[in-house]
């Protein structure tokens, strides 16, 4: 299956932010990480948190956990260079994790206006394992190559957390929390001992197949193998047969599009999420097409 990159290029010009461009760039060679950076730095607070939309669903300006994540992400991008911005990050994460060492999974909204209901209706005071997980396993894969980002005591405080939440669980979590946790014990399966057997107990919630509908989601709506496992070499794929994944692999690249980009199959919330969402969802597939050796 052949992915058309002379499109991708004129597609995120027209459908996606100047952050996801920037991205693109520097992941295809022709950008720097000072521009990827600068991009970011318009949905960065002075408290050192993220909002304005980073989180395409959540355009609220003040900082949040979901949007967290999503910085991390473009620092995860930069490696092997570093920005003083995610050590300021783990500062702000700090400074709202719970007494038990969980993040909320959102905080109050100062705007609701275009705002998916779950971010608004999320609850302050208890801790969300799904995207304590998701965060928490963003910050250490920068850690890999950022010593500060390492040394900073609030990934440790989260990691306890997760791995104490997971532990617990006696059901099958909902197909994101699922697919969070599992990436966050991918994430740290090389330095706690307990990471390899909670994602062996993890896997037998995925069927053989990898699909997990999600429930409470858009029509159709489910996770992937890819959606668990995107990188090949790491220990989450010992879950799924080779085949399973490569059956997948070829999926994400047939569902490029004529123009160009890729969709995303939950629901659309704002005009500027959707459209935000279809630039995100193509970087996505196209760093995963790449690390898989597809591009």
């Amino acid at each position: 299956m052949n992915v058309n990159l002379t499109a991708i290029a004129g597609f995120l010009a027209g459908h996606a932010r100047v952050l996801d461009r920037r991205r693109y760039d520097h992941l295809m060679g022709n950008g720097d990480a000072a521009s990827v950076l600068a991009a970011l730095e318009a949905y960065r607070n002075p408290d050192g948190g993220y909002g304005w939309g980073l989180e395409p669903d959540l355009r609220s300006p003040e900082s949040q956990p979901g949007a967290a994540l999503h910085a991390f992400e473009v620092f995860e991008d930069i490696a092997p260079e570093t920005a003083p911005q995610a050590v300021a990050l783990c500062d702000w994460l700090g400074s709202v994790t719970l007494p038990d060492g969980g993040l909320p999974f959102s905080l109050p909204l100062t705007l609701a206006d275009a705002t998916a209901p779950w971010w608004e209706g999320g609850d302050a005071d208890t801790s969300s394992l799904q995207i304590t997980a998701i965060s928490a396993a963003s910050a250490h894969r920068v850690a890999a190559h950022d010593p500060a980002v390492a040394a900073h005591p609030w990934p440790a405080r989260a990691t306890r957390y997760c791995l104490d939440t997971i532990q617990a669980l006696d059901a099958a979590p909902h197909a994101y929390e699922l697919a969070f946790a599992v990436r966050f014990l991918d994430a740290v399966y090389d330095r706690e001992p307990r990471a390899a057997g909670l994602l062996k107990r993890l896997g037998e919630h995925i069927p053989a197949d990898g699909r997990v509908p999600v429930e409470g989601g858009a029509e159709g709506e489910a996770l992937r193998p890819l959606d668990f496992a995107p990188h090949p070499g790491r220990p989450v794929r010992d879950l799924f047969e080779p085949d399973v994944i490569a059956a997948d692999l070829v999926r994400l690249a047939g569902e490029q599009h004529d123009d160009g980009g890729w969709s995303v199959d939950y629901a659309r919330i704002s005009p500027a999420g959707a459209l935000e969402w279809r630039g995100a969802a193509t970087l996505r597939a196209v760093e995963v097409l790449r690390a898989n050796g597809m591009i």
